[in-house]
């Protein structure tokens, strides 16, 4: 089987949904798994209505309304007809919605998070689920969380394999089309969960791994993998060919194009991923898998906006040592902040990191118990890797550099914005 996953983009109004089945009509239909993710933005403007809702514990009516109002029109212009059942998927997914709202009981951010924000890719499925059918596409709409089963910590859960292995074997069949969400899942209690930003990746990775796929491929805007993201940089390289540990290194550092979770079981099973464009599916795209080499071996440019550079010392001056980096590491995890970079001296200990749980003025207080703390939000950190002095020269060139450190092969600045 194949896993093809759409994103938001490919699915982000009316031609685009048309556009998925041409992809379709191309590659062709049978045993395919198709995974999708929410319309466009509605990630974003979900998490709007979780903020609004969660200030006062009431349905946010104008919000909800504006997303109501973004999926029925990319149905009306689907579908002519306006009793299609298409707007009744609609109506009782939105029912269950504001159900949650008036029912629920929990203030935990967290929690609140992934029971709403899972309703752009319910909503999404089940508008392209209608569309293939009144387009004689005859496929299976599973829930993913019916299929993907996690642990409870909500908006990065952790996937249990060995129940999404049984769960995917037993609901897929060879030679069959299947539909599906991304970035969702469930826990043991049967609540949403979601497997961190931009899961959808890893949505198909998990499925492939389960069932020994041929190949996933992703289909993105773009190309391929560039070698910088073009809304940041003019005139980027495809990257033809890379193997899967170049592509965990880009992930890593922050590369867009492919979710960081999404390559590690591809790697274990051997699976090869393609990244291709929705807009020009004949197009060469980038294939990434086992010992494929960078060829050529040109600079790849990242860059993560909207970081928090943190400087730490000891109160007495005295050795940053191992227990002190220990302390460090463990109010990271605990406050969940992603490390990017980390430069240290004898006295002074210095990292990147991104603040996305808004856990920042908690770990900022809880680190001035034990040192001297100084600290810098909204700074960016580019990476290049396979630099060379051409590159580097042009990155550096008009930026206030806060940080510099060089690798072998690898080098980060970061720079205030």
């Amino acid at each position: 089987m194949e896993i093809f996953k759409f994103g938001g983009a490919s699915v982000q109004d009316a031609p685009s949904v048309r556009n998925v089945l041409q992809v379709l009509k191309f590659t062709g239909f049978d045993d395919k798994v198709i995974v999708v993710s929410a319309m466009g933005k509605m990630t974003n403007a979900l998490e709007i209505v979780i903020s609004k809702y969660l200030q006062s514990l009431s349905i946010p009516s104008e919000e909800i309304s504006a997303v109501k109002n973004y999926h029925l029109k990319i149905a009306g212009e689907l579908f002519e007809n306006s009793h299609h059942p298409v707007f009744d998927s609609i109506a009782v997914l939105f029912s269950e919605l504001e159900n949650f709202m008036e029912h629920n009981k929990s203030t935990q951010y967290d929690f609140v998070y992934d029971q709403i924000v899972s309703f752009g890719e319910l909503l999404s499925s089940a508008i392209l689920s209608e569309f293939l059918k009144d387009n004689g596409i005859s496929h299976t709409l599973l829930d993913a969380r019916n299929l993907i089963k996690t642990n409870s910590t909500y908006r990065d859960a952790t996937v249990n394999w060995e129940q999404t292995q049984e769960n995917v074997l037993n609901q897929l069949r060879p030679g069959k089309l299947y539909l599906t969400q991304g970035f969702i899942g469930a826990d043991a209690n049967n609540f949403t969960t979601t497997l961190g930003r931009e899961g959808s990746d890893y949505t198909a990775a998990i499925i492939a791994y389960c069932i020994n796929a041929d190949k996933v491929v992703i289909w993105k805007d773009v190309p391929g993998v560039l070698n910088a993201d073009p809304r940041a940089f003019e005139n980027p390289e495809l990257l033809k060919q890379i193997s899967y540990e170049e592509a965990i290194e880009l992930a890593f550092f922050g590369a867009s194009v492919i979710h960081p979770k999404t390559l590690q079981p591809l790697q274990r099973k051997e699976i090869p991923l393609y990244v291709k464009s929705f807009i020009d599916p004949q197009g060469e795209g980038t294939t990434v898998r086992k010992g494929q080499p960078l060829n050529p071996e040109i600079p790849c440019f990242i860059i993560k906006k909207d970081q928090v550079l943190i400087s730490l010392s000891t109160l007495d001056f005295s050795f940053m040592v191992e227990e002190n980096i220990s302390e460090i590491f463990r109010l990271f995890h605990q406050y969940q902040m992603k490390v990017d970079l980390i430069q240290n001296s004898a006295i002074s200990f210095a990292v990147c990191v991104d603040n996305r749980f808004n856990n920042l003025e908690k770990l900022i207080q809880h680190l001035k118990a034990r040192f001297k703390v100084t600290y810098v939000p909204g700074v960016s950190l580019y990476t290049i890797r396979h630099f060379n002095e051409t590159a580097l020269k042009t990155l550096e060139k008009d930026k206030d550099i806060l940080l510099k450190q060089v690798m072998q092969n690898t080098v980060q600045l970061v720079s205030r914005n």
